[in-house]
């Protein structure tokens, strides 16, 4: 299932991505009346809060919007007239994990690390596609980071790696935009990680069922249409489930806490120096993960 959280009068709203369009779920509990046993769900995170029984009377929601053709007009809208927020808008915990494909490291001439490299970004950080990313005045080296973003579903705290997946609700397309002059300037990485606007994530929150293996997924960077970066997920260093199981032996992690896992070789950074153009004003990035979509962002300067 493909979720989203898309704007209307009232603020975030829930949508579900079909065929056909996109499910305003508010408006579809209210063009069915008695027929949805729904109870009021708002965003994507009273989704994930409520687990795989929500999920299931969504999926149930779906067949009964499909069935009544005047329940579908009411509420079945296009997703290009959508301005749509990130997949997830309020996760308690943003971790990144840095130095995560082979390739990667290799091509920043960086040790491959021992244990996963955690760091975090803030809410300030969240977009969404179709948002603008404002390149800040107080930065010359904004770089580009296609990752695969894990979403919890299920509070876990010292989590064996072979239960991790099941603490998983399901994943998202990331940029881990990164000013990289602000990144360097200390051992601390967070200053050039968490500037406004540097984590978009979605369009949608695609459920673990749905994406079957997260271990192997084509991933893919453009800017201005021109592939940057493609690798697969199996790249990884430490693939989901160490991710999860090594995070939660060292804090507790809560249904929408979100995990950007890493990027793969071809960001900017990695270039020769006389070759390295990081983004400027104008720039479209896209980030497309197999079965995830595709999140599209512009650069504009501050």
């Amino acid at each position: 299932m493909k979720l989203l959280n898309f704007m209307n009068e009232q603020g975030w709203t829930l949508g579900v991505r079909i065929e056909q369009g996109v499910i305003n779920v508010q408006a579809a509990i209210k063009a069915l009346g008695d027929k949805s046993e729904q109870p009021v769900l708002t965003s994507v995170q009273t989704v994930i809060n409520g687990g795989q029984a929500v999920v299931d009377e969504l999926h149930n929601l779906i067949k009964l919007v499909l069935a009544d053709d005047s329940v579908s007009a009411e509420c079945l809208v296009d997703e290009k007239s959508l301005t749509i927020g990130p997949a997830v808008t309020y996760p308690n915990k943003m971790i990144c994990v840095g130095l995560n494909y082979r390739k990667h490291a290799e091509e920043t001439n960086s040790p491959i690390p021992e244990y996963p490299i955690l760091f975090n970004k803030f809410n300030n950080a969240l977009n969404g596609h179709g948002h603008d990313v404002y390149l800040p005045k107080v930065s010359k080296m904004v770089d580009y980071e296609a990752e695969l973003v894990i979403v919890i579903g299920m509070e876990a705290k010292y989590v064996a790696k072979e239960d991790a997946l099941k603490y998983v609700f399901g994943y998202c397309n990331g940029n881990d935009l990164s000013a990289r002059d602000l990144q360097k300037r200390t051992q601390q990485w967070l200053l050039g990680k968490s500037c406004d606007g540097f984590g978009p994530i979605g369009p949608y929150l695609v459920t673990a069922d749905e994406v079957g293996d997260p271990n192997n997924l084509d991933i893919k960077c453009l800017v201005n249409g021109e592939v940057r970066q493609h690798s697969n997920t199996a790249d990884m260093i430490f693939n989901v489930a160490e991710i999860v199981s090594y995070t939660s032996q060292h804090m507790t992690l809560v249904p929408g806490d979100i995990i950007f896992t890493g990027t793969p070789a071809g960001v900017v950074m990695g270039y020769p120096i006389d070759k390295q153009i990081f983004l400027q004003p104008g720039d479209q990035v896209t980030i497309e993960i197999e079965k995830l979509g595709s999140l599209t962002n512009h650069m504009v300067g501050e």
